[in-house]
């Protein structure tokens, strides 16, 4: 059944790699985000965690239950400091790195299969990507794409076959990659192929086994 193994051979299946971003194209440390924002709010990074991610919230901007005014809004009502977009957009940035061996994996895939992104999160990281993480525009182009958008998260099964029908895909024909198993799983019941990222070396066999990455 399709999807159903992280290690089945194929030949010419596979024409899209769909790519969580956080922790699979990018480490992503919540604790240096968490921090900037304390600072700027003049409160502890306890306050901020609690706030934002412990009581559901950003859970909301991720699933797109509010729209970029209103999770930017609340974000700040909720940390009790009025937070520019700017601020918020180098918070963010300042907790990603680019993980550069995933990126030039993604580059020789480009040679041979088409490539995007789903992560979860609010359309404010999509909508501004250049800023928070350069690499990936010249990599994936116009196909960098937040959950937010397609009013839904993973794993929700919704969520990726949203995504598969902008990118004009059919789930059978999708590898998807992320860090989270229930993602994984995710994808696995709206019919595409999936592999969890633990390591780069795992990530190589992966592909080698799908056919898609030689030498």
């Amino acid at each position: 059944m399709f999807g159903q193994s992280e290690s089945v051979a194929v030949t010419d299946g596979i024409k899209l790699v769909l790519f969580d971003m956080d922790n699979v194209l990018c480490d992503y440390d919540r604790a240096k985000r968490v921090a900037c924002l304390a600072e700027l709010a003049g409160t502890s990074s306890a306050f901020i965690h609690e706030a934002i991610w412990d009581s559901g919230f950003e859970s909301l901007g991720d699933s797109g239950a509010l729209d970029a005014a209103d999770y930017l809004r609340g974000f700040g009502e909720r940390i009790g400091y009025p937070l520019s977009l700017d601020e918020w957009v180098e918070a963010r940035r300042r907790s990603m790195q680019a993980n550069a061996a995933m990126l030039e994996i993604v580059r020789r895939l480009r040679k041979t299969v088409d490539v995007a992104i789903l992560t979860n999160n609010t359309t404010l990281v999509a909508d501004h990507i250049d800023a928070l993480l350069p690499d990936l525009r010249p990599l994936f182009g116009s196909r960098i794409y937040a959950s937010a958008r397609f009013n839904t998260a993973k794993p929700d099964p919704r969520c990726y076959r949203r995504c598969l029908s902008e990118l004009n895909a059919m789930p059978q024909t999708v590898l998807f990659v992320d860090d989270l198993m229930a993602n994984v799983a995710g994808a696995r019941e709206a019919g595409l192929f999936a592999h969890r990222h633990t390591s780069m070396e795992a990530f190589r066999q992966a592909l080698s086994e799908y056919g898609l990455l030689h030498g």
